[in-house]
């Protein structure tokens, strides 16, 4: 009997340990489609004329940008583009590609970067015109190797990286479970 016992007692101790596993792991938030999220950017104005995303982070505002260029003393200068400046952008661009005239669809466009808003629209059509078009354009070869070579920030080869691999981890327990980018989590959320 004293066996059973044992035999229940550390039956009961790994159901509670699995349990605490998927509480912990059910408490992340999903993370959310890279396509549709806003975003913080920072684009730099290359010596050939053309933009690059050298900064680029997820943010719970609005989408915004810095864009950084040289003026006409070779300083250079930072200004702000908010959420509706970078839409109209990305708009005028959208137009572009409906036309087949968008740099974004060329061979080898976005190898040396882009104009400022092909890089915008490559970088943020997701979040600034919708899913279903950030999608469709994601689909065209052209558009998506230009839209990463346009991206050269640390959280674009990152989230690149997760999605090659799938963006799951193996666990302990030998399940998959998401990473999250998320540094605060309270029990019970």
């Amino acid at each position: 009997m004293k066996h059973i016992s044992s035999i229940a007692g550390g039956v009961a101790l790994g159901s509670a340990g699995v349990m605490m596993m998927s509480i912990l792991t059910g408490c992340e938030a999903p993370q959310q489609n890279q396509e549709q999220q806003n975003r913080f950017l920072i684009i730099e104005q290359q010596a050939n004329g053309k933009y690059i995303v050298v900064e680029e982070m997820p943010t719970d505002g609005p989408s915004r940008a810095i864009i950084r260029e040289k003026d006409e003393n070779g300083n250079t200068v930072e200004r702000f583009m908010n959420e509706a400046e970078m839409k109209a952008l990305a708009e005028q661009e959208y137009q572009k590609v409906q036309n087949g005239t968008s740099e974004t669809l060329q061979e080898g466009g976005g190898s040396a970067g882009m104009g400022l808003a092909g890089t915008i629209l490559a970088v943020a059509a997701g979040s600034l015109l919708g899913n279903m078009i950030g999608n469709a354009l994601m689909n065209n070869k052209n558009f998506s190797k230009n839209s990463a070579s346009s991206n050269k920030s640390a959280y674009s080869r990152s989230a690149a990286s997760r999605a090659s691999s799938g963006g799951a981890k193996k666990s302990f327990f030998g399940s998959s479970s998401r990473s999250s980018t998320s540094s605060s989590r309270s029990f019970g959320s």
